[in-house]
């Protein structure tokens, strides 16, 4: 099929080169001329597993190419994916901004039939907003083309997103048309060889559908994060209650695992806009919100630690921290609303020097961070700790998970560990010399 996909970030670029891999001709549309100059030499600008190989062999083999113009990404295109950003404004809503002007210029510029589908996440309501730019727009020229907005929302893991399109759990299709079923069924059908993986829905479920399952999954973090902190206060251990939840198959092991709250481009934004969304249409939604304010102070927990750890001997300020791990999960180079931002900001706040190390995400960190008096990011796990008071783990990075213990305690001032992510056994700390704290369970002192 011919398809033009508008947007290049994560979800787009992903969705681009594996169409492609399958044999489809994919224009891919930014308005970025240096990002799309990248793309065209077979490189990326973001960081993702499998990412680049994919989109240097389909460049290089012509199924994938690149442009800033999306009349000529649309010339030929049955199918045009909408895969802008849409960030969370400073009232919690959805910005459509993006989406609306990538609609406009559709309906501006479109000569023949075509599906259009939304796969940026948007509140529910926005195909029929979509609908309505690009019917005004072709009004506007005096055509009458058909066409058709579809709902197909995307469920990709940052640092896992390849291998999620390619051996997806489902394929969600908002749509009451059933051409348009069956042309995204043809388009997604080497995707699901082993059975059948599309869901064809009402438009407005299937976005209803990417937000619950986001709420779902947040829910799940802020609940093992709130049970880690009755823990700590209770004398429990969060690990051995987690064994005896997840055990549960109800409940699952997946995403009950305690830490230092959720971050990416994701979560935080999608549970402010389906808030925002039950705001709109006359319900508070309770639970949303409480899912929301743990995961707030959960970002908080790890400093908090720290700065009640030094508060006897005088507090932080002119004591310096090693940080292991800057981006919002490990296998990505995101830091966006990233809880080691949040430890970094509240201790140079107070005086705390801090030198931080992420394996991929250090350049983002510079440029967005790296003004904050007191941080510096370095380029070695090993060498942050030089002098240190303590060092905090935030990230899960497998570089991290079984780590040289006898050079780390050679290298601090003193052997004292804050894990914002659980990677360590606490008993194996305490043998090793080091006090430990960590989430959910009793220190070592």
């Amino acid at each position: 099929m011919n398809v033009c996909i508008v947007g290049t970030g994560y979800v787009g670029l992903v969705s681009a080169a594996c169409f492609a891999e399958m044999g489809n001709n994919i224009y891919c549309v930014d308005v970025n001329p240096k990002v799309v100059e990248t793309l065209k030499s077979g490189k990326v600008h973001i960081y993702e597993p499998g990412l680049e190989d994919l989109v240097k062999r389909n460049t290089e083999q012509g199924r994938l190419t690149f442009t800033t113009d999306l009349g000529e990404g649309l010339a030929e295109a049955e199918v045009v994916f909408i895969t802008v950003g849409t960030p969370c404004g400073d009232d919690g809503s959805c910005d459509l901004s993006y989406v609306d002007a990538v609609a406009r210029e559709i309906g501006q510029r479109m000569t023949s039939p075509k599906i259009v589908v939304d796969k940026s996440t948007v509140p529910v309501g926005t195909a029929d907003r979509v609908r309505g730019i690009i019917s005004e727009e072709l009004e506007k020229r005096g055509e009458s083309i058909s066409f058709d907005v579809v709902s197909n929302p995307e469920f990709l893991k940052e640092g896992d997103a390849v291998s999620d399109f390619m051996k997806p759990d489902r394929v969600i299709v908002g749509t009451e048309d059933k051409n348009s079923a069956k042309a995204l069924q043809n388009l997604y059908g080497p995707f699901a060889r082993s059975r059948e993986k599309l869901i064809v829905m009402g438009v407005r479920s299937a976005e209803m559908t990417k937000y619950a399952a986001n709420c779902m999954l947040a829910t799940k973090i802020s609940f093992i994060n709130e049970v880690a902190n009755i823990c700590e206060r209770v004398g429990a251990n969060v690990s051995e209650v987690r064994a005896g939840i997840g055990s549960d198959s109800r409940i699952g092991y997946s995403f009950i695992y305690p830490g230092v709250g959720y971050g990416g481009s994701c979560f935080p934004k999608d549970v402010k806009a389906l808030i925002g969304t039950a705001a709109e249409n006359g319900y508070n939604a309770k639970l949303i919100r409480s899912v929301d304010e743990v995961n707030n102070d959960q970002k908080h927990i790890l400093a908090d630690k720290i700065k009640e750890y030094f508060e006897p001997q005088g507090g932080v300020k002119g004591r310096s921290l090693a940080v292991w791990g800057i981006a919002f999960k490990a296998n990505t180079d995101d830091i966006r609303e990233a809880s080691a931002i949040e430890v970094i900001k509240d201790l140079t706040a107070l005086g705390m020097t801090v030198r931080a190390f992420d394996p991929v995400a250090n350049e983002r960190a510079r440029e967005e961070v790296g003004h904050l008096e007191g941080l510096e990011i370095l380029d070695d796990q090993y060498d942050v700790l030089d002098g240190a008071d303590a060092l905090a783990v935030v990230t899960d990075w497998n570089q991290f998970r079984d780590p040289d213990f006898a050079r780390i305690k050679k290298a601090m001032k003193a052997p004292l560990v804050f894990d914002g992510r659980n990677l360590y056994q606490p008993d194996r700390m305490g043998k090793a010399g080091f006090a430990y704290f960590s989430i959910g369970r009793m220190p070592v002192k």
